[in-house]
Order: C-alpha cells, then sequence, then structure tokens
C-alpha cells in the first residue's frame, strides 16, 4: 500500500536541511505541471536516521519564499525560507511530481470537511439503514456540489467557488427566486437585489454552456 503523509519539522529534519547543498535543491511544480515559483523541493532521506521507520520511507522537503506576514520559526527567519516535509514510499518519479501529488491531498481534505458540514457528520438515528441511506443522500449532494463548483463557479461567478457549505447554501442554493413560466420556457426570477444575482446567473450560465453529449 502507498502512502504520502505530512511530516513534522523537527531539529533532527533542521539539522538535516542544513546540510543540502544549494545545487541539490529543484524547482518544485503545480498542480498542471508548471514550475512553482518561489518553491523548491529535496529529498532528506540519506541525511536521517529512519531505522526505526518503516522500509523505504524517504523523506522529501519543501521550501518556499514565505508572503508578507508568514510566522516563521527562527530557523526559517534566518535562511528566508518556509520549510515544509513529507515522507511517502513511492520509489518512483520526480521529487516534483511526488511532492505535488500529496499538496494535491489538501483539495480532498477539503472535499471530506465539507461534507461533514453538509450532513456526513451528523447521522440522525441509531438505526443503520436509516444512517445509510442518510449517508448516500449526503455523499449525492457532496458530489453535486462540488460539480456544480468545477464547472459553474467559474468567470463572473468565481465569487461562489471558494465559498464554504454554509455560505454556498445561502448564497446560491437558498436564494429567494420565484420560478415563472412564459412563452413555453420557466425562468428563474432573482431579486435584483439579492447581493450574489449577478454570480448565480452566471453559474446557470455557465452550466447551460456545457455541450450536451453525442
Amino acid at each position: 500500500m502507498g502512502y504520502s503523509v505530512g511530516f513534522a519539522i523537527t531539529e533532527k529534519l533542521r539539522e538535516a536541511i542544513g546540510l543540502v547543498p544549494t545545487k541539490v535543491w529543484v524547482p518544485a511544480t503545480d498542480a498542471d505541471g508548471g514550475v512553482r515559483e518561489g518553491g523548491d523541493v529535496a529529498e532528506l532521506t540519506g541525511l536521517l536516521d529512519l531505522k526505526t521507520w518503516p522500509a523505504g520511507m524517504r523523506v522529501i522537503a519543501r521550501r518556499e519564499r514565505p508572503h508578507p506576514g508568514a510566522q516563521l520559526s527562527l530557523f526559517e527567519e534566518r535562511g528566508g525560507w518556509r520549510y515544509g516535509a513529507i515522507v511517502t514510499n513511492t520509489s518512483t518519479g520526480q521529487l516534483a511530481f511526488l511532492e505535488a501529488r500529496h499538496r494535491a491531498h489538501a483539495r480532498v481534505e477539503d472535499r471530506i470537511r465539507h461534507a461533514k458540514d453538509s450532513g456526513m457528520g451528523r447521522f440522525p438515528s441509531r438505526e443503520f439503514a436509516i444512517n445509510q441511506t442518510w449517508l448516500m443522500l449526503t455523499t449525492i449532494a457532496t458530489d453535486l456540489t462540488a460539480w456544480t463548483r468545477l464547472p459553474g463557479c467559474t468567470g463572473d461567478a468565481n465569487m461562489l467557488a471558494a465559498c464554504e457549505p454554509k455560505a454556498l447554501r445561502y448564497r446560491f442554493l437558498h436564494v429567494p427566486a420565484r420560478l415563472t413560466h412564459s412563452a413555453r420556457r420557466r425562468r428563474l426570477q432573482i431579486p435584483q437585489s439579492w447581493p450574489w444575482a449577478a454570480a448565480v446567473v452566471a453559474v446557470f450560465a455557465n452550466i447551460a454552456a456545457i455541450p450536451q453529449p453525442a
């Protein structure tokens, strides 16, 4: 079984980072494979005593230039870099890819957190069958919300893309609109006074623009 998890920056790890030559650090990449500006990665496995750790474990460090106002340790302040580390048992692949793959886990964790905020963390009954149905409905709702964000919350609707579930429900899903019929067409009438009216309209426009399957 493969794994990739975060690793604490301990004193031993700081010592190992201090031993890494400048030329060993290689540019980090983003999720799309492009160069991550101001970020580098390096492997520390050979500089640490990992005898008590699982066989095949590798330690990969990342350094980035901190954003203004970031809280840095004394070690980080000396060099002007902010550090992070991961461990993995993946034996192949470039360091930049392995580190970028791990960072992509943050999106997965966000989806799990959103699911918990949408009902997964509050089961309504002591009966297994009822809770099973509740869980199924929660996962369907979570998937629909995630897919709505992906193609719908772009462009003029971008302000809704980063909303937490509670905010998204209030601003978009629970909008006080009226469904009317005119010229054999249904129309959704959104109050112009609603602060996010333009974004709601943009979501529907973005989804309607998706080509129909062949």
